[in-house]
Order: C-alpha cells, then structure tokens, then sequence
C-alpha cells in the first residue's frame, strides 16, 4: 500500500515585513538538515517571501528534491466559526460570511491537493505557515473545524502525517523542536512558560 508521507514544516522566524530573520535562516538550516537523511520528493511552499526562504534554505540540504511554490499553502485562516469561542471572539471581530466562504474556499483547496493518499509512495515537505499546519491536523484527526484555534506551531516545528488508501490519516509528530536548540525553539508563540 503506497504512503503518502508529509512533512510540514511552519517557516523559520521572520521580521514583522514577513523576511525572514538571521535566527529564521539558522532554524530552516537545521530543520533541512534533520530532513537530508530521508527520500524526500519534493518540496512545496507557500508563495509567501517567508516560506519561500526557507524552503530554499531546506532544499538546499535535499539536492534530489525540487523546490516548488504550491498556492494552496499561502498563510490564511481556514474557518470562521458561526459563533466564536469568547477567548478568540477580538481574533474574528469583523469577519462577515464573504470572507468565511473564502476560508471554506482555501480551506477546500489545501485539503483536497495536499490531505489524501498518492498512488505511489512520496515523501513530501511542505514549508508552509502555523493556520494551514493546523488545518491540515485538524483534518487528519476528523476534529471539528473550530479545532484548528489553538493548534499553533512553533517555527521550523515538524509535523509529520501519512496518508494511505483505506485508512484514516496518521500523524506521527506534531509541533516536534527536536532539531533546534532551546534558544531557537518555541520563536512563534506568545510570551510563556515552555518546556
């Protein structure tokens, strides 16, 4: 049975004009060279200049693998919930029923391109943004929509699903730092007591 192995990535820290910082490009090298062991087939990006950095610093460690731009993993939010959680009610404030049929929309694309089984075996990385990494977990676990809020990553985390025919999704590792030393980790949350 033929696996389709993903492997997200959130891109490295970048500066607030969305470039990438010198501790961004040091957390993709390292990330890349966690990935250069393995068969990877490709690498896909987000068309923002954030992922696209890192996913040439990645590939830079990955010579067999091309590096390409995929629209669908552009950073946006995946779903607006009727009504929202109290604690994200400022986050939606101003969101209307166009811009959730939008989300549904890209939400849609993501899903369908990247979350279903290949019919050879692939090792995919796709160097995309915290949103799109918890939809596409959210959507492996068959949790509802609103499950996405709260499923932050840090930047250069490692989350790794697997598709196959017949099967449920399997993810094997979520928001994993292991390849970062702890000055480089948890860059992409908020301020906070971390393990």
């Amino acid at each position: 049975m033929a696996t389709r192995h993903m492997y997200l990535i959130r891109h490295g820290a970048a500066d607030p004009f969305g470039e990438l910082t010198d501790v961004g490009q040091r957390q993709s090298e390292l990330v890349g060279q966690r990935l250069a062991g393995l068969p990877i087939d490709v690498v896909w990006h987000s068309p923002l200049p954030r992922a696209v950095r890192s996913a040439r610093i990645v590939g830079g460690y990955l010579p067999d693998a091309p590096v390409r731009e995929a629209a669908e993993l552009v950073d946006h939010v995946p779903h607006i919930p009727d009504e929202a959680p109290s604690a994200w009610a400022a986050f939606f404030d101003g969101y209307g029923a166009e811009e959730a049929a939008e989300a549904e929309r890209l939400a849609d694309a993501l899903t369908d391109r990247f979350a279903r089984p290949a019919e050879i075996e692939t090792h995919e990385v796709l160097v995309t943004h915290a949103y799109p990494v918890a939809w596409l977990v959210r959507h492996a676990l068959d949790a509802p929509p609103v499950r996405w809020l709260g499923l932050n990553c840090g930047n250069t985390a490692l989350t790794v699903i697997e598709y196959r025919d017949g099967t449920e999704p399997t993810v094997l590792l979520y928001n994993d730092m292991g390849h970062l030393p702890t000055a480089l980790r948890w860059s992409g949350f908020g301020a906070g007591v971390r393990p």
